[in-house]
């Protein structure tokens, strides 16, 4: 089953099977605290008629788990929730290739249970993980992990992006040799999900950085509705989408090449993400008129539709003038200095806004197969000449390999580990 099937709500059956499944044969066949309190929350699923009541529309919303294996990890393709968490950590010295063998082995089964609603073995709070609402947990890794395999495995893009005008790194928020990106529409099962991991890998890594973002609640607006960042504008408008033909050559790495050509054989299923942390100096921002705003991004801030007219999806006619004979979109709008002629060039966003204790922004992020070569030109172009930059600055960077997907019996990392 693809890990972006529709959401489903966990069985009894499912969470038992995957409760005994992987995670126990590593631990000897040992059961955990809680089990019969998971068991009891998936019997009252059962109870006939209880769909047909108010109080089972309440259990489904939060009960809803996605499955986690596939040719992909869950995650990425999978229709967006409102909560997500970022987590990176720096591998201790002493964590070899043989350690990364075992970090992966649990790593693989606490995500089966934790994305399915069965809670880790010697959880102390298994109710917590009984509602996953959507949760997703999705696993890259950094340059030296993957040197610390094997220094030929590493693709050229694995690497630190160039430097931009706008950068202004403090170390907070930058690299990291493994990440771990949670999701759902529930901060506390996401909460309780980021804890066990980070369990899991106190013997292995040590924290490097955190970042929490969010976007709409569920179903505070239309499924499909494009995020509004906290500038106000709709953001995401231009999107390659998963049934669009040509997806997966923007995303998707095939394994068809090697480390040299950007494209290793290990990473067949997986795919490149950039990560972004971009702070909007909304202050300012606030002091200029609406049709400043607009000018700025190209799109007005009522709907997002482009200043050449029609609704958000309309396509932008870059060649309008207006009774001055002037671009109506202006030069220096975001808009034309995100466009490229090259549709090589397009990449697969998945943004949502930070709110930290006064400072907002979002955190942007994107996937593809070649961020050098699809990324960084766009970044470029914005770098150069965009009047956003002035309401804007890019804090934090970090470029990851996703991992392919997984199956129960191939879990994570097998592919760069064997």
């Amino acid at each position: 089953m693809s890990p972006d099937s529709q959401p489903t709500a966990a069985s009894p059956e499912a969470r038992e099977s995957r409760r005994f499944g992987r995670r126990a044969l590593l631990t000897g066949g040992a059961a955990g605290a809680g089990l019969g309190a998971a068991l009891g929350f998936g019997a009252a699923l059962g109870i006939p008629g209880l769909r047909d009541t108010p109080t089972a529309r309440a259990v489904e919303f939060g009960g809803e788990s996605l499955p986690c294996h596939g040719v992909h990890q869950a995650g990425i393709t999978t229709p967006p929730t409102a909560h997500q968490r970022y987590v990176a950590y720096t591998l201790r010295p002493e964590t070899d290739r043989d350690a990364l063998t075992r970090m992966f082995r649990i790593l693989t089964g606490d995500i089966e249970g934790l994305t399915s609603g069965v809670a880790p073995l010697a959880d102390s709070e298994p109710e917590l993980a009984a509602r996953p609402a959507r949760l997703t947990i999705t696993i890259g890794v950094g340059q030296a992990l993957v040197e610390r395999v094997d220094p030929e495995l590493r693709p050229k893009w694995l690497a630190p992006l160039p430097k931009f005008s706008r950068d202004r790194f403090s170390g907070s928020y930058d690299g990291g040799d493994l990440l771990v990106l949670l999701q759902a529409d529930d901060p506390l099962p996401l909460a309780h999900a980021a804890r066990m991991l980070d369990r899991d890998l106190r013997s292995f890594a040590t924290h490097s950085w955190t970042q929490q973002g969010f976007r709409q609640a569920r179903e505070a607006e239309a499924d499909g509705t494009t995020m509004r960042n906290l500038m106000g504008q709709v953001d995401g408008t231009i999107n390659p989408r998963p049934k669009d033909e040509d997806f997966a050559d923007l995303v998707w790495l095939t394994g068809s090449g090697t480390a040299s050509d950007g494209n290793p054989g290990w990473l067949a299923g997986g795919s490149a993400l950039v990560f972004r942390r971009i702070r909007m100096e909304l202050d300012t921002w606030d002091q200029i008129d609406r049709p400043g705003r607009e000018q700025t991004i190209g799109r007005t801030l009522s709907d997002g539709a482009p200043l050449t007219g029609g609704s958000e999806h309309t396509p932008v006619d870059y060649e309008a003038t207006n009774e001055f004979g002037l671009p109506v979109v202006p030069a220096y709008a975001h808009i034309r200095r995100a466009r490229s002629e090259d549709l090589g060039e397009r990449i697969f966003r998945r943004a949502v806004n930070y709110d930290d204790g006064g400072e907002s922004g979002l955190l942007f992020a994107c996937y593809q197969r070649d961020p050098l070569s699809q990324y960084v030109p766009i970044q470029e172009r914005l770098d150069e000449l965009d009047l956003l930059n002035e309401w804007v600055t890019h804090t934090g960077s970090a470029v990851f390999a996703i991992l392919p997907g997984f199956t129960p019996e191939r879990g994570l990392g097998a592919t760069l580990l064997t």
